[in-house]
């Protein structure tokens, strides 16, 4: 492709008063699926260590930011955003060793300090991320503990990448003892004993470590002592599995491996670690359900799984004869959806009732001790620990209420605040209150709406409407620095319960996906029409908005439905669907969305919603900004590339069509602080002022 010189040429959009656009250029390739071909003029821009593709970002960043320079409020949005976020923010104790370790943010750190005390009480630092680079782009990916604490392992990401180092260090005189380890990818870190650890990874692929497809996950063992190179492969070297992850029993009894090809449904299998060279056993051998062990006892073994339980239960079986048939229920599945722990020697079954948090504690006989009293309706998680820890710990939030940790007594069933956030927001002026609608095929869809009290219904407030529906992924209430500063200016907060999420266990989850998928944008088309009717908002005052398949849901409604909201703002969208699993570990998707290869049938489907493929010229689409990251290799920022030169292509009139790039940035985890106040400012601000608002509303 000869250079494209993206600074020097512009094109003219449609509308007066709408941006010039950078000028991107068409190719002539297409693909054929059945007969039909498609074309793919930006496929260029997949590219992602090209010259043409890093002047393209250049270019769309110079665009957008001097489009967002000129919001005259946007500066004293900010102001407001840094000041409610500048509080400190404090994560649950864990014992290691001799000391307890824990999380601390001062408000307005890039990355949160992993702080220790010893016995005496005496605070200091043991490992502060923020040093890790100059931008605050480099973050802690996981750590974790030899059984004695004297070592320990931790994860950096570098630019927000999923591929990871590994830094393995002596605990006590923090003091690195080993060389890194390196092409580090979907892990978690699991010491056996003291000797060594667990990790996962891909080899490294041939092209772009960015964007070239992984599909082999295997599973290593790390000897202290011992180079990378010499690391024992445990699982996976035999045949492919996208996701393989080992981790070992709180009693050091046992590696337990999980392996699965798609983001649902997994193979279990079991290894004893008392006895040299035992083999590994097979409890699970299919992919039809989600299973893990979550306690051992001697031989006895406690899984969670949804098989023959949609909704999930506990079983007990015997370690010398695993398999399913002799699987005994010990916590039955109910009509909720359950997510269970457990730690100081008791069972937490927390399940979620209309997407709110009901939890209950047992014993290890199966026994019901007790329903945990919550602080008030909301979320709450954590209720795990060691088996002889004296105390838990667990955090409560919803919409109006930032994130509280509680210390808990399993024993006596008492709870007291541990660490509660000093926010400058007043929570009593807000409210949250749950709906039940219609979506077109009649299902009912719950949706949580949050608000200033006293809120006009008058179809003239501000709205965000987030969704996600997928992946059995729940959305239950919690709290957001950048929700609660929408609110203070007017703003109503929606989301709405979707199907392909988790909200009501697998049914709900499967009826958003494959060819069902077209559910869940209905059923947020629907949110958006109640909204609209109860008078909440309007169209010219609301926004759609999702990340991740979240982008995917706001790119098919905005090209399905562009007539029904003021702006859309998909982040890091999957957005090209008949492309999408030749993508790093994209093709572990299929489960939800299937793929263009499939079938014709699956093939027309997914080409009839797929946002890169659906928008049509001469359409009024709504303002949108399009957010993500240059390292994202997760969801390839080519989805968000495509999409955005082809609304830039079609848009017809003065809306703009932005796309936003954060560089040294990927799909959010890790993100610095300062990044993520930017980047809510920037949302906000485009909202706002796209919704006709020259100042902020009061």
């Amino acid at each position: 492709m000869k250079k494209i010189l993206l600074l020097m040429t512009t094109i003219s959009a449609l509308g007066q008063n709408a941006p010039k656009y950078p000028q991107t250029q068409k190719g002539n390739v297409t693909d054929t699926y059945f007969g039909t071909t498609v074309a793919d003029p930006y496929r260029w821009l997949e590219d992602d260590r090209s010259a043409e593709t890093a002047a393209w970002v250049k270019a769309q960043n110079e665009v957008t930011y001097g489009y967002l320079d000129k919001i005259p409020f946007r500066e004293a949005l900010k102001s407001r955003m840094e000041k409610l976020w500048n509080y400190e923010k404090i994560g649950a104790p864990s014992k290691e060793g001799n000391f307890t370790y824990y999380s601390k943010n001062n408000g307005l750190q890039n990355q949160s300090v992993v702080y220790r005390k010893d016995a005496s009480g005496k605070e200091e630092v043991f490992l502060d991320p923020n040093t890790f680079s100059k931008d605050g782009t480099t973050s802690l990916g996981g750590m974790d503990f030899s059984k004695d604490g004297s070592k320990v392992a931790y994860a950096i990401s570098e630019g927000g990448s999923d591929w990871r180092k590994v830094i393995i260090m002596d605990a006590v005189s923090k003091k690195v003892i080993e060389d890194t380890i390196i092409d580090v990818k979907f892990s978690g870190l699991s010491w056996r004993g003291n000797e060594g650890f667990y990790y996962s990874s891909y080899e490294k692929p041939k092209g772009s470590e960015l964007s070239a497809k992984t599909d082999q996950h295997k599973l290593y063992f790390h000897k202290l002592g011992t180079a990378q190179k010499d690391d024992q492969v445990i699982f996976g070297s035999d045949q492919k599995r996208r996701y393989v992850g080992g981790y070992v029993t709180e009693d050091d009894a046992y590696l337990v491996i999980s392996a699965a090809n798609s983001t649902y449904g997994n193979e279990l299998y079991i290894k004893s670690l008392k006895t040299p060279d035992s083999p590994i056993v097979t409890i699970v051998d299919n992919f039809n359900s989600d299973n893990s062990i979550m306690e051992t006892q001697g031989s006895k073994l406690w899984i969670d799984t949804d098989l023959n339980a949609p909704n999930k239960r506990i079983v007990t079986v015997d370690f010398n004869n695993p398999v399913p048939a002799n699987w005994v229920d010990f916590i039955p599945e109910t009509q909720n959806v359950l997510s269970p722990t457990k730690g100081g020697g008791y069972f937490f079954a927390n399940y979620m009732k209309d997407a709110i948090s009901v939890v209950m504690q047992y014993d290890y006989t199966g026994k019901l001790v007790r329903e945990i009293q919550l602080p008030a309706i909301g979320t709450a998680g954590g209720f795990s620990g060691k088996r002889d820890d004296k105390n838990l710990y667990y955090f409560f939030t919803n919409y109006t209420t930032a994130g509280t940790i509680y210390s808990f007594d399993p024993k006596a069933g008492k709870s007291a605040v541990y660490a509660k956030p000093k926010v400058d927001f007043n929570s009593e002026n807000y409210e949250s209150k749950q709906v039940f609608y219609n979506s077109k095929d009649g299902t009912k869809i719950p949706m949580i709406i949050t608000y200033k009290k006293g809120l006009k219904l008058n179809g003239k407030n501000p709205t965000i409407l987030y969704g996600y529906g997928g992946f059995n992924v729940s959305l239950t209430p919690s709290f957001s620095i950048s929700n609660a500063v929408w609110m203070e200016n007017g703003g109503v907060f929606a989301v709405p319960n979707l199907r392909g999420g988790g909200e009501y266990g697998k049914k709900w989850h499967d009826a958003g996906t494959k060819m069902q998928k077209q559910n869940v944008f209905d059923d947020f088309i629907a949110a958006a029409e109640y909204l609209i009717a109860q008078k909440y908002t309007s169209t010219n005052f609301l926004a759609i908005r999702g990340g991740s398949n979240g982008g995917l849901l706001v790119g098919a409604t905005m090209t399905q439905r562009p007539d029904l909201m003021k702006v859309a703002l998909p982040a890091v969208g999957v957005m090209d669907m008949l492309r999408y699993h030749t993508f790093t570990a994209g093709a572990g998707w299929a489960y939800d969305y299937g793929t263009a290869q499939d079938s014709k049938e699956m093939f027309e489907y997914i080409k009839g919603y797929s946002p890169v493929q659906n928008v049509k010229a001469g359409t009024h689409y709504p303002a949108t900004m399009v957010t993500t990251g240059d390292h994202d290799d997760r969801v390839v920022p080519a989805h968000s590339f495509k999409f955005a030169a082809e609304l830039q292509e079609k848009q017809t009139g003065d809306n703009p069509t932005l796309i936003r790039i954060d560089v040294k940035a990927g799909h959010g985890a890790g993100k610095s602080v300062a990044a993520t106040i930017q980047e809510n400012v920037d949302i906000q601000a485009f909202t706002l002022y796209n919704m006709g608002f020259k100042s902020l509303p009061k």
